[in-house]
Order: structure tokens, then C-alpha cells, then sequence
């Protein structure tokens, strides 16, 4: 999927493996990068499809924190929490993340943010899930079209997306 800066969120689900790999790349310093993802206020702002509106519950972005939000779309609500292993400031994060909807299934995530200089960035992630059929579930969830629409919408606070 294109932005309207143009860049596109390149996502890799291979056949038979446990994960999702994904890049992305932002006009944006990797400083405002990473405080998108550490900033409560800001997440809020940008994180998953358009059509829906973020609560943040308990948001401790260190290593050993824990997060805890509310998606809400049609009066419906969807919880997400998860638990910060290691944070690196403007380096990487490695969190888990469980959907309140498929309890137990806890997936292991790493978020790396690269400096491309001339203030621009890339986001690269890699989400191992506990079985095979976890991650097809969560492929096939319509994730897609949240990362995208939700990159655009972090790109957007920075006055350099939609």
C-alpha cells in the first residue's frame, strides 16, 4: 500500500514460519520517529486504521514497563496489551503483544528505527507468534490496512503524510 509521501509499508509473511517481518520508511528524523512509539499523547494520535479512536490505559515506556489501550470503532471496543522487554532510546524495542480477543496468544516483537540522515528514517519489525495458525490469524486480520493507514497517520503529525 502507497502513502501519499510514497513510501510503502513492505511486509514479509513467509510460507510455513512463525512471523512477520515488515519495513517502512518516513520523512520524519528517527528522534520524532521514536517518540511517536514513546510518547502516550502521540500514539494515540496515529496508531491503527483511521476509523478508529485510541484510549491509552497504562502506558510505562521503559524496559520492564507495561502498556495497556483501547481501540474503539462503532461503539466497539478492542483491547491490546503487552509488556516491554528492552527500550533503546531511538534504537530499538522489544515488546510482547496480546489481543484481548485471542487471550494466550502472545506474540514477541522487535522494532528497530534506523537513521537515513537528511532527516528521514525506517521502521523495521519482526513479530514471532507461538504457533503457525497464530500468525495466519493475525495475517489475514486485516493488519495490513491498519499498519498502512496508521503509518500514514503518523507520517500526518509530522505535516509530511496524509
Amino acid at each position: 500500500m502507497t502513502t501519499t509521501t510514497g513510501h510503502a509499508l513492505e511486509l514479509s509473511i513467509p510460507d510455513g514460519q512463525p512471523f512477520i517481518d515488515f519495513t517502512r520508511e518516513f520523512d520524519v528524523p528517527v528522534a520524532d520517529l521514536y517518540r511517536a512509539h514513546a510518547d502516550p499523547d502521540l500514539l494515540a494520535q496515529w496508531l491503527g486504521p483511521r476509523s478508529t479512536t485510541m484510549t491509552v490505559h497504562e502506558f510505562d515506556f521503559r524496559s520492564g514497563g507495561a502498556y495497556r489501550y483501547t481501540h474503539t470503532e462503532g461503539g466497539q471496543e478492542f483491547g491490546f496489551r503487552g509488556c516491554f522487554h528492552t527500550v533503546r532510546e531511538n534504537e530499538f524495542l522489544v515488546q510482547t503483544f496480546e489481543f484481548d480477543g485471542f487471550p494466550d496468544v502472545v506474540s514477541i516483537e522487535t522494532l528497530t528505527f534506523v537513521d537515513l540522515g537528511g532527516g528521514r528514517s525506517r521502521l523495521a519489525g519482526h513479530s514471532t507468534y507461538p504457533t503457525q495458525e497464530a500468525r495466519d490469524g493475525m495475517a489475514a486480520s486485516g493488519m495490513e490496512v491498519g499498519m498502512s493507514e496508521g503509518y500514514e497517520r503518523l507520517e500526518g503529525l509530522f505535516g509530511t503524510g496524509a
